[in-house]
Formats: structure tokens, C-alpha cells, sequence
């Protein structure tokens, strides 16, 4: 029995050695040293509001990152009433005007939907189903582009789509707000009822999309923040204001990819910080100050 003792522990020693051999000559690999904090997490970005001087408007922009911190959402007046009064009243950050309506009876010509139900559907606005005028583009106007927000899990989302467009598989709509053209990545007036040509000649033109003018749109930038956009007529200034395809054009040199116009003219509107900038002037240079229908809201999560 010792000898069969001993015998293991000779034979320990020796793998002990080896063991100690082999750490010599083949050194750990060296630790990974980080001077950044073990659960440090990326910077959140900001909200950046800019504008941009041109030779016959001022343009305002208010870029919105989408890392959570902030939501976009729509939201409807039961009369108009001016952004400010909206924003305010829903304790938000910022907002937007937004869709189409008559001034005559105050009622929505775009579709609103809000927390997955429909509170505004132009086929109630018997103002534009009964007006002759617009039958022969009635189905197009019935289907335009709209800005959609998306519940995808547990995931927000937010799309340009035409309004007959299906929801994404795995996604809800929650919220959507229409207007219409779609201006990036591709103009489309003439599919969506805006505009409309016969024998070569311009027979509808409904935004005026060739005259320039005070506009608004909201962008998706390549780096997937949300632009929104409102074009300010200059005072002293012929001409003044931008015409749709020269919006389009603005659009491209801020690094948006799909863009969507929104009621412009005298409902251009943009409330920030406090202040409202409006981008239609009177013939004295004057902001007209119109309230609206409907507004897109920036609020913090």
C-alpha cells in the first residue's frame, strides 16, 4: 500500500510541474482594461431647432430623435383653434399643424385616428363628399398619404404610408394623422388627387404646388430621426415661399428619405419653446395666425 502511495504522489508532482512549466513559458492572456463606466449607456440625444435663411423664405425645422425619451402623436380639435392653444392645453413640447380641413364647417378632409380608433373620416365631411367638383378624384383623395405610429411589441415605430396601405405584421396602428402628397422619396400629386393633367395642360392644381408659398412637412432622416418642417414666407419678398417640388428638393439637402406634405398656406405653423413662427404673411407682411383642425404634438415620454 505505501508503495502504490507514493507512487501517486510522484505522479501528482510531476503533473504539478508540468503544470507550472507550461505557465511559464505560456504567459495569460492580458486583461481587457475600459475606463468607461461598467453600465454607461449612449448619450441621449436632443431635440435641435434650426432655421435656414433662403433668398425668398425662412424655413424652420425642429429635428426629433426617436431613442424613446420623446413621442409624436396627433391630436384634434373639436373647432380650430391655433397650435399654441393646442399644445399648450395638451402639455406639450412642440407642435405641428397638421391635416386638411374646412374653415366653412371646421370638419376634417384627412383621416385622424387616435389610440386605434378613427376620430376624423372625411367621408362624414359632406362639404367634400356632395361637391361635384371632386368627384371624378374623390377615391384618390379618399386614400393619401398619411403619418403613421406603429406599436410593434414593445417596440414604437413611426411610417409614411398611403391610408389603404396594410399595417406591418406584429404591428398595431396606434395613431395616424393624413395629408398627403408624399414628397420623398418620390412626388405623388397627380396619384393622390392634388393635381391632375389633360391633354398635357394642368386641369387641378389644389395646393398650388407650382406657385410658391408657405408650406409644412415632416421628414424620416437617414439616421431615422423625425424632421419636421414649416416654410415662412419673407416679408418685403415677391414670390415668397417655396413650391412643392422645391420643398422636396430643401428636404434631400437636410438627409431625409420619405417625406410627406402637411396643410400649408395660411395653416403653416410651427410652436417651440414657447413661441409660435407662423408662414403665411398678409399683403402688409403680417403672420396670419389661423387656427386649425389638427396638429402633430411632440410630448415626453
Amino acid at each position: 500500500m505505501k508503495a502504490i502511495w507514493f507512487t501517486s504522489l510522484g505522479a501528482i508532482g510531476i503533473v504539478v510541474m508540468a503544470w507550472a512549466v507550461q505557465r511559464v513559458l505560456i504567459p495569460p492572456p492580458p486583461i481587457a482594461v475600459s475606463n468607461a463606466a461598467p453600465s454607461a449607456s449612449p448619450p441621449k440625444r436632443v431635440m435641435q431647432y434650426k432655421t435656414y435663411p433662403q433668398a425668398h423664405s425662412i424655413v424652420h425645422t425642429l429635428k426629433i430623435p426617436l431613442d424613446g425619451q420623446f413621442v409624436v402623436v396627433p391630436a384634434l380639435s373639436k373647432t380650430v383653434e391655433t397650435v399654441e392653444a393646442i399644445a399648450q392645453r395638451q402639455n406639450a413640447i412642440a407642435a405641428l399643424n397638421g391635416g386638411f380641413f374646412d374653415p366653412e364647417n371646421q370638419k376634417s378632409t384627412a383621416y385622424v385616428t387616435l389610440n386605434g380608433k378613427l376620430v376624423a373620416d372625411p367621408q362624414q365631411n359632406e362639404s367634400l363628399m356632395s361637391n361635384p367638383d371632386l368627384t371624378p378624384y374623390l377615391s384618390k383623395i379618399l386614400n393619401r398619404t398619411e403619418f403613421r405610429q406603429y406599436q410593434c411589441g414593445n417596440r414604437r415605430e413611426y411610417a409614411i404610408a398611403l391610408h389603404s396601405d396594410a399595417v406591418p405584421a406584429g404591428c398595431q396602428l396606434v395613431n395616424a394623422l393624413g395629408g398627403g402628397p408624399r414628397l420623398l422619396p418620390t412626388m405623388t400629386a397627380q396619384p393622390e388627387g392634388f393635381v391632375a393633367e389633360a391633354n398635357g395642360n394642368m386641369i387641378r392644381d389644389a395646393l398650388g404646388s407650382r406657385q410658391p408659398n408657405a408650406r409644412t412637412a415632416i421628414g424620416v432622416t437617414r439616421d431615422r430621426s423625425l424632421l419636421w418642417v414649416m416654410v415662412a414666407q419673407k416679408p418685403g419678398v415677391a414670390g415668397s415661399g417655396m413650391t412643392l417640388p422645391a420643398l422636396a428638393a430643401f428636404l434631400k439637402t437636410l438627409d431625409v428619405e420619405e417625406a410627406m406634405n402637411l396643410d400649408g398656406g395660411s395653416s403653416s405653423s410651427l410652436y417651440y419653446d414657447g413661441k409660435t413662427v407662423y408662414g403665411k404673411l398678409d399683403s402688409a407682411g403680417k403672420p396670419v395666425m389661423r387656427p386649425v383642425k389638427s396638429v402633430l404634438l411632440v410630448k415626453r415620454v
